[in-house]
């Protein structure tokens, strides 16, 4: 096969991977991998390849455990747990602002946006329609780089092979970074106090919190004491934990249990799991790296100014993970905790500022803000994040 034909082949599957990843992020997997496979590896080989992304354990449990989370996230929006959550946390006004999106952004739905839109509405009414919405996105988002069973987070540590407590413990200054930076362009002028409806119920407060901080202390206590020789099998265990209180404090019955699974479409979130790894063990079985590793590129330019440009243009985090992570590792670079956080971060950076972004796009919609007018609330401090992470991985690579 010549180069020419072999890059034809590489760039026609990212060309179908960020389209089709707009409307199906598992679709998008399979079909960009299916079509770099038919470009560069003998089709008989392509079948084996296919089944081995079935087959193998750890993409299998992960897979599992992954699409329990969007299920949690449903059960806690029909019961009410989530409101109950909100609405008895008893914080000032500046916090409220913060939390309440923050909070309901480890809801894995699609239009999450508007869940948490009237509520920064009615916390925020001395502040500008363009500062709530620009928040709104801002603080939504936040958590995906510090929580664990976040499902973006999650899968790009998985596409790294790293691990996730030592990826952690590199993503948490970037987070409160990013804390930091809301508060400066976000809330460091809000005035007022929220007025509540209702007296302080510890019964409301303390049971949905409980389904979402179970999980990862289960997950990190697993790993800690019993050494799984599959890690996924702790983060299963784990996930389903904190399914299973769920279920339990909201009392759900099979029939509501099982129409609320429907609607949380858990297919979605485990097949783009398994899709990964077919995209990822074609890419290895390519000559695609041996020719990456001709090319002139620096992990400065390529972790944070590509990752950054690419999550602006994807609206996603996982595609411009997928497509980075393999370039950088047959590069022969190591790629280390620091190095993958920082570019998560920029990623994510992008990834806010997209109008391909769900969210972007409904909270502008809500708050009544043109999409080019949230984008001038938000670039501010998207733009002092990335200067930082362009920074940090210069400094150390």
């Amino acid at each position: 096969m010549s180069p020419l034909f072999i890059w034809t082949g590489f760039f026609s599957a990212l060309f179908v991977l960020l389209i089709v990843s707009r409307k199906n992020f598992a679709l998008a997997m399979f079909l960009g991998a299916f079509v770099l496979a038919i470009f560069t590896i003998p089709i008989s080989e392509i079948v084996a390849l296919f089944i081995s992304a079935f087959l193998d354990p750890s993409t299998v449990l992960l897979a599992l455990a992954v699409g329990l989370i969007p299920i949690i996230g449903g059960i806690l929006k029909d019961t009410g747990q989530m409101d109950d959550l909100v609405k008895n946390l008893r914080i000032g006004n500046k916090a409220l602002l913060a939390v309440s999106p923050a909070l309901l952004g480890m809801l894995p739905m699609p239009g999450g946006a508007l869940l948490s839109a009237p509520m920064v509405e009615k916390a925020g009414k001395n502040v500008s329609n363009e500062q709530k919405c620009g928040l709104n996105v801002w603080f939504r988002h936040i958590l995906f780089l510090v929580y664990p069973l976040a499902p973006a987070f999650i899968i790009s540590v998985k596409i790294a092979e790293l691990n996730l407590y030592q990826v952690l413990l590199y993503s948490t200054p970037l987070f409160l970074l990013s804390i930091f930076l809301g508060y400066v362009f976000f809330l460091r002028n809000v005035t007022g106090e929220t007025n509540y409806e209702q007296r302080l119920s510890l019964k409301k407060l303390f049971p949905p919190l409980t389904v979402i901080v179970i999980a990862p202390i289960l997950d990190f206590l697993i790993k800690a004491f019993f050494s799984p020789s599959i890690p996924e099998t702790a983060t299963l265990i784990a996930i389903a934990g904190s399914l299973i209180l769920a279920v339990g404090i909201g009392g759900l019955g099979a029939r509501r249990f099982a129409r609320i699974t429907r609607e949380s479409r858990p297919w979605n979130f485990a097949f783009m799991i398994v899709g990964m790894a077919f995209f990822l063990n074609v890419f290895t079985a390519s000559c695609i790296p041996t020719l990456i590793q001709t090319l002139q590129v620096s992990p400065v330019l390529l972790c944070v100014v590509i990752g950054f440009l690419l999550g602006f243009a994807t609206g996603r985090i996982q595609t411009p993970i997928l497509i980075i992570i393999p370039i950088f590792l047959t590069k022969g670079w190591i790629l280390s905790a620091p190095v993958f956080a920082i570019t998560y971060f920029s990623i994510f950076l992008g990834y806010v500022l997209s109008p391909i972004h769900p969210c972007v796009s409904l909270s502008a919609q809500f708050f009544h803000v043109e999409v080019k007018g949230l984008l001038k609330t938000i670039l501010p401090p998207a733009l002092v994040g990335f200067v930082v992470s362009f920074v940090l991985l210069f400094s150390i690579t």
